[in-house]
């Protein structure tokens, strides 16, 4: 069973619309059970991260999601849930994230042309473009599988460690391309 993580900061529905567009069932749960029983599990997120945190922690959900995004299981953050496993974020003033990677999420600069937050297609690794919305980037870092410039800043836009895979776009949002990255992830 792949589960998708409700932690009351996700894009559940665009996501459960996606993975039903290539045949995979899903299930959403805000339940710590069933996301340690889940064979995959997706943790998409919207929102800021003071408040998904204390989401996470409220519902009981932390440790069950770090345990999932470290024993092996194939395992996909999306945007926020990408950031979310990065050490800390500059947002909210500094809030402590779970630390599954190492680093630091910042702020975009206030550059001159260049809106904050980026809300639009921008390139990964100078081919495909996807669907990207955030104020907040993840600096470049050992498991930096796809890099991404915007307001002068090159960041982490997608993340490979083993099984665990994390994008700060939206595939869910990306079309085509989108598609085709969650059935590679779901064979990996």
């Amino acid at each position: 069973m792949t589960a998708i993580v409700d932690y009351r900061a996700g894009n559940l529905t665009s996501v459960k619309l996606a993975f039903a567009a290539i045949g995979e069932p899903v299930e959403v749960t805000s339940d710590p059970d069933r996301v340690r029983a889940a064979s995959r599990v997706v943790f998409p997120g919207v929102g800021a991260a003071k408040s998904a945190m204390d989401n996470l922690r409220e519902l009981g959900l932390s440790e069950a999601v770090k345990e999932a995004a470290t024993d092996g299981r194939p395992f996909l953050g999306i945007c926020l849930g990408m950031q979310i496993l990065f050490s800390r974020s500059e947002e909210d003033g500094g809030v402590d994230m779970l630390g599954v990677l190492p680093g630091e999420v910042r702020r975009f600069p206030s550059v001159p042309g260049c809106k904050v937050p980026q809300i639009g297609w921008n390139q990964v690794n100078g081919g495909a473009e996807y669907y990207f919305v955030h104020s907040y980037y993840a600096e470049l870092g050992e498991w930096t599988a796809g890099r991404t410039e915007y307001a002068g800043v090159e960041f982490t836009s997608m993340v490979k460690k083993g099984r665990l895979w994390a994008c700060q776009f939206h595939p869910e949002k990306s079309g085509r391309v989108g598609l085709e990255l969650l059935k590679g992830w779901l064979s990996c």
